[in-house]
């Protein structure tokens, strides 16, 4: 398989294989079995949360509403350290 990068990329790739010694193509390697486990994760991860809305094992928050609780808290926690 090939991989095209752009120029800027594969300066950096040349780059840090210079300083570590390993061969570009391990690092690339390595960068996208790593890249595919996480997105195989964060794949896993959202269907688990659809199913769990879906089924009514979760329920979903208003984003608006979220934020807000967060602001909350945060302007609570900073007056009581005064």
């Amino acid at each position: 398989m090939e991989v095209h990068l752009r120029p800027e990329t594969e300066s950096r790739l040349q780059e840090l294989a210079a300083k570590t010694g390993r061969a570009p193509d391990d690092l690339v390697e390595d960068a996208m079995a790593g890249y595919l486990q996480e997105l195989a994760h964060v794949r896993e991860t959202l269907g688990s949360r659809y199913d769990d809305l879906k089924s009514g094992r979760a329920q979903p928050v208003d984003g608006e509403d979220a934020l807000a609780s967060l602001r909350r808290k945060s302007a609570d926690r900073r007056a009581n350290r005064s």
